[in-house]
This record gives structure tokens, C-alpha cells and sequence, in this order.
């Protein structure tokens, strides 16, 4: 599969790559070097799709792909950001946030998230966005997670309500192109999907080799409702690009038998001389609701591992055997 293919996302007409770049992980990275070297391998490589957020680093992300960016031109790349979390110095610490992007400590002028999706919060968040990136046009805005992390407290109905119509103003206005959510639940994906004009879905980890719950309802929902969908996490944040004892599903410690479905999946993929996490990031693509796959680096060797991955060709058979030991959904619709 070729990474840098270009592919319409819904009705908007922008055109993104089959490979996106998303720069979660590299939130914890604190150089410019590196941000260079990755964002310049990216889009010489045909990558045309960069996501960010004011969550990851707490504005490190955006500040810093933003002076990656100043030396290309605008037009070569479709950016994307998020809203539903402002950052605030006075804002209470998000435990997992500062473990992940801050292991060693979080120095005491860094700022902290705190939920918001109003109106005013929304249109907020884009602001301070675009202040920190140094660039005006975003393509993309996605409302981010909704459905807080640690305590599941539900932001769905102000989602709606609020930060959803602000964002379809800005789109009717031509501020932006794309409305967007970043979520992980399905029952999410069925309810905004079917409430709000969404363009697109990024969907973490719930249609993946190891978990094709979102084939049941919330893709046929998108294809019904020309919703175009990009998946993140396709490695389901590492168990599927290593499946070894102590390796995490979903950012928390895998259990045993997950552990031991995805090395099952891996040896059905070895009979084929296939790299377990080549399949794994080729698999959503069969949907037709999938457009693109995000996938983050925190080097210019992890970008292009990504990049080899999605050009491996895949024998029909692999497939056809996953589905036959029953390591696929009956609902999963499997490359061809």
C-alpha cells in the first residue's frame, strides 16, 4: 500500500494521506532537531496529514510543530488540532498525562488541561492553537476525547450543544474545512454521528487486529453517513507491534489473554514472512469508512519503520486464515 496516495476526506474536498502523522508521542519531545527531522522526513515521504493538540506536552506539540512547519509552505500539508481541553496554570495535574509526557517531572511553568467544550471555550481553544503554532489556517478540529480520561465524567450533551455549532460556523465561514471527534467509545461514534454533521471520525483503537468492536455499529453509521474515518493507534499502543508479557493495550498494562490473542495473530503472521505491525497497520484500510491510518514517531527511524510497514505486501491468505481461527470479528472486513 502506498503511503503517500491521496484520498478525499468526506464532502470537504481536502486531500489527506493514506499515512497521517500524528504527534502525541512526540509531545515528550523537547528538541527541535528532532521535530525537523521527523516533520521534513514526513513530507518528503508524501505524508500530507499532521495532527496535533493543545493536550499533547501540554502545548509542547503545538508550539514545536509549529516552528517545524515555518519553512514549508502552507499549502503541502493539511493540519489538524483538537479542542475540549484548555491550558491553564491554575488547572488541577492530570496524573496520567504528566506520567507520560513528563516521566522525570513536570517543570512548574508548564501549564495544565482542564476540560472545557462551551462555546467560548471552544472558540478559545482554537485561538490559543493558532497562537501557538504561529498558523492561521487549520484545516481540521476534532473535539477531543469528550468523555473525560481519568474520572468518565460525559461532556457529550455540551459537545453537542456548544463546542460542535461553534465549529460549524467557523466551517460555514471557510474559518476551517473539517469538523472532527477524536474518540475511543463507540456508543460516542453512534450518538455524535447521528446527532451532528460531522466530516470525519478519528477513531483510537477500536477498529484494529486486535479490536474490531467499531465494525458493528458506529462504521456502518460513518458509511451511511458519509463520515470519513481515520484510525489512530493501529498497534493498540504497542501490543500489536510487539506482543510480549508486560506490554500495554490502550495505554494500561494488557491482560493476559489479550497478550495471547495478539501473539496468536503474529504467528499466523509469521507463516507469511509478514512483520506483525506491517498487518496491523494495513488491516483498517479494507473498511470503506477508513481513509487514513495516524500513526506517531518520537524519531525519523520510527517515521520510516511506518512507512515500510504500510508498503509490505500482504498475501489474501494471512487474512483469510485470521478470520478462519477466529481472530476476526465476523463483522471485520478484511483486505483484498
Amino acid at each position: 500500500m502506498n503511503p503517500s496516495e491521496l484520498v478525499t476526506l468526506g464532502k470537504t474536498g481536502l486531500q489527506v494521506s493514506r499515512l497521517g502523522l500524528g504527534t502525541g508521542p512526540l509531545g515528550m519531545v523537547h528538541d527541535d532537531e528532532v521535530w525537523k527531522q521527523i516533520i521534513d522526513g514526513a513530507l518528503s515521504a508524501g505524508i500530507r496529514s499532521l495532527d496535533t493538540s493543545p493536550y499533547y506536552g501540554f502545548g509542547n506539540s503545538e508550539r514545536r510543530l509549529g516552528r517545524a512547519l515555518a519553512r514549508h509552505e502552507r499549502d503541502s500539508y493539511v493540519l489538524s488540532t483538537k479542542v475540549g481541553r484548555l491550558l491553564r496554570h491554575d488547572a488541577p495535574l492530570d496524573p496520567f498525562a504528566v506520567a507520560y509526557y513528563y516521566p522525570t517531572g513536570m517543570p512548574d511553568d508548564v501549564p495544565r488541561t482542564v476540560y472545557d467544550y462551551s462555546r467560548t471555550g471552544t472558540l478559545l481553544s482554537l485561538a490559543e492553537s493558532r497562537e501557538r503554532l504561529g498558523i492561521r489556517k487549520i484545516d481540521m478540529v476534532h473535539i477531543h476525547d469528550i468523555i473525560e480520561l481519568a474520572s468518565g465524567i460525559d461532556h457529550v450533551d455540551e459537545a453537542i450543544s456548544e463546542a460542535f455549532p461553534a465549529l460549524s460556523e467557523l466551517r460555514a465561514a471557510g474559518e476551517i474545512s473539517a469538523i472532527g471527534a477524536g474518540v475511543q467509545v463507540n456508543d460516542l461514534i453512534l450518538k455524535l454521528g447521528s446527532t451532528c454533521d460531522f466530516d470525519c471520525f478519528l477513531i483510537a483503537g477500536r477498529y484494529t487486529l486486535l479490536d474490531q468492536s467499531a465494525a458493528d455499529e458506529a462504521l456502518p453509521l460513518c458509511v451511511e453517513r458519509g463520515i470519513s474515518v481515520i484510525i489512530g493507534s493501529p498497534y493498540n499502543t504497542g501490543i500489536l507491534y510487539d506482543p510480549k508479557p508486560g506490554v500495554t493495550f490502550d495505554f494500561v498494562p494488557a491482560p493476559d489473554e489479550l497478550i495471547h490473542k495478539a501473539q496468536r495473530i503474529k504467528q499466523v503472521c509469521e507463516r507469511y514472512e509478514v512483520p506483525l505491525p506491517a498487518a496491523a497497520i494495513q488491516f483498517p484500510f479494507a473498511h470503506p469508512a477508513v481513509v487514513q491510518v495516524l500513526t506517531g514517531a518520537r524519531s525519523l527511524s520510527e517515521l520510516k519503520e511506518n512507512l515500510d510497514l504500510m508498503r509490505v505486501e500482504i498475501p489474501r491468505d494471512l487474512w483469510d486464515d485470521l478470520r478462519e481461527e477466529g481472530l476476526l470479528s465476523e463483522a471485520a472486513i478484511v483486505p483484498t
